[in-house]
């Protein structure tokens, strides 16, 4: 699996860009069919405190799956965006076991 993550309105993060690959790793190895992630981090004025924002699209066979998160930091929203791929992965793979 390829991941490529972008910083939009923010400097780089050695230490997020260890943490997100960790992370789609393990997500890598359950699903192995998993081609390539792509990862944007944003940083949003917003007034209630969050504002991180962590967006990820996953391409795999058939339509790519999207998914995003608004936090107050963005371990969290890469927790939050993971677990809602993981929720729409394990939709997929029901539908590529039923074929």
């Amino acid at each position: 699996m390829t991941i490529n993550i972008q910083y939009l309105h923010m400097a780089t993060s050695e230490a997020m860009n260890a943490y997100v690959t960790k992370k789609l790793s393990k997500l890598g190895e359950k699903y192995e069919w998993i081609i390539k992630a792509e990862v944007n981090f944003e940083h949003e004025n917003d007034p209630t405190g969050k504002g991180k924002v962590c967006k990820m699209e996953l391409s795999l066979p058939g339509p790519r799956i999207f998914a995003a998160s608004n936090e107050k930091n963005y371990e969290l929203a890469v927790k939050n965006t993971i677990k809602d791929l993981d929720v729409q992965l394990k939709k997929r793979k029901e539908i590529l076991k039923a074929h």
